[in-house]
């Protein structure tokens, strides 16, 4: 059932009076009591910033922040070449371009559409809207840790469930977590980040169908072009209770020029607007605008990166390293010991590979680079492993 869509002039109503006055309170009080913005401090712009390790020797390998070595697409960067001497201006309008390019895409309405510079703007920005103390925050351990943070901040509950056997989502535990706590969101990054392993589309349709009726699904699509998976934006189109982040930090190679999107419907999307103003990077909208533009772009660099992806399996395989299997651009690797050791000893050999997590300690992520990179990666990771192994 189609829900109210909220006008232009009470959006602004609910920005100046309701929302702003809350948002100010809140954020006047966690200042004033010595607190610092975990999503807009320098440090922690945004949780990739987790691996931020400072300039790296010329001939280092740097696999550690799920980013596209390849950059991006030839047609984004002659848009972006073109559209720098215009920089003077805001241009908004290539804001609007880039929102009706993606709608059309995915079968919406312009107005089902958000642009942000990236997914991690949007994604703060749910949390913030949608849970409180009141109203905790669903997520999978391990996960990427943004969500959690942003409702830590703000004081909500963050209710973490395991994966499952199969490294999915515990959808079930979720919901049950969300029906006992009154949960605000439940947070499903699909593939996962950090394992890049997938939850099936009929497990996430019982999400939609069995969570409780005021706890909105954030579903996090920043790999789903990595994958052949289907897309969820259907389910956007159906107005359910679902908002989808995008990004083209990804696939599309584009992590330091910063686009992105949330997709939902204009009541829920229409909250996140509450919590931030200004115009986008003229650079990244162009960008993104054009990348979307190229027929072949997607399918051929899921190819490419699935192909070094697998080649480094078939290397682990064949040494009895032991891995997670991904079908995302990174996986998690299984030191044996505590991974931290195993990180450091990599970077010893100039080959920078990603974090730990908690809940799997003997764990680290690898981002999968061009095929020259990991074929570094593969002899440095055997020499180190030997070498702790002694």
């Amino acid at each position: 059932m189609n829900r109210p869509q909220p006008t232009e002039q009470n959006l602004s109503r609910q920005l100046s009076r309701r929302s702003f006055g809350q948002m100010a309170a809140r954020m006047t009080a966690l200042l004033a009591a010595g607190a610092s913005l975990p999503f807009y401090g320098e440090a922690n712009l945004a949780l990739a910033q987790l691996s931020k390790i400072g300039p790296l020797p010329a001939d280092a390998v740097k696999i550690n922040a799920n980013e596209n070595p390849l950059g991006p697409c030839p047609e984004a960067i002659d848009a972006i070449s073109k559209v720098i001497a215009k920089g003077g201006r805001y241009m908004y309008e290539d804001t609007d371009t880039f929102a009706k390019t993606l709608a059309d895409l995915e079968g919406l309405d312009a107005e089902y559409i958000l642009p942000f510079p990236g997914s991690s703007d949007p994604l703060h920005r749910a949390v913030l809207a949608f849970c409180s103390k009141e109203k905790p925050f669903v997520m999978s351990d391990p996960g990427y840790e943004a969500g959690g943070r942003a409702a830590q901040f703000i004081g909500a509950k963050v209710i973490k469930v395991a994966l499952t056997p199969t490294y999915a989502h515990d959808v079930k535990g979720m919901v049950k977590a969300a029906h006992e706590r009154k949960a605000g969101l439940i947070y499903i990054c699909n593939p996962n980040n950090p394992t890049g392993t997938i939850t099936p589309r009929a497990e996430i349709e019982w999400v939609i169908a069995n969570k409780p009726e005021d706890t909105i699904l954030l579903l996090d699509e920043a790999y789903i072009h990595l994958t052949d998976e289907t897309v969820g934006s259907d389910w956007v189109a159906m107005d359910k209770d679902v908002i989808i982040l995008r990004t083209f930090s990804k696939l599309y190679g584009m992590a330091g020029l910063r686009a992105g999107a949330a997709m939902g419907r204009p009541d829920l999307i229409g909250k996140l607007k509450n919590f931030g103003a200004g115009a986008l990077p003229l650079t990244g909208m162009v960008g993104a605008t054009a990348s979307l533009k190229v027929k072949n772009l997607v399918p051929e660099r899921r190819k490419l990166i699935k192909d070094i992806r697998e080649d480094v399996f078939a290397f682990l395989q064949k040494n009895n390293l032991e891995f997670v299997p991904s079908v995302s651009n990174c996986f998690m690797l299984n030191a044996k010991m505590p991974a931290r050791r195993l990180i450091n000893a990599m970077q010893k050999e100039k080959v920078y590979i990603g974090r730990v997590w908690p809940a799997w300690p003997t764990h680290a992520r690898v981002s999968i680079g061009t095929k020259d990179e990991m074929a570094k990666f593969k002899t440095a990771l055997l020499k180190v492993m030997n070498d702790l192994q002694a």
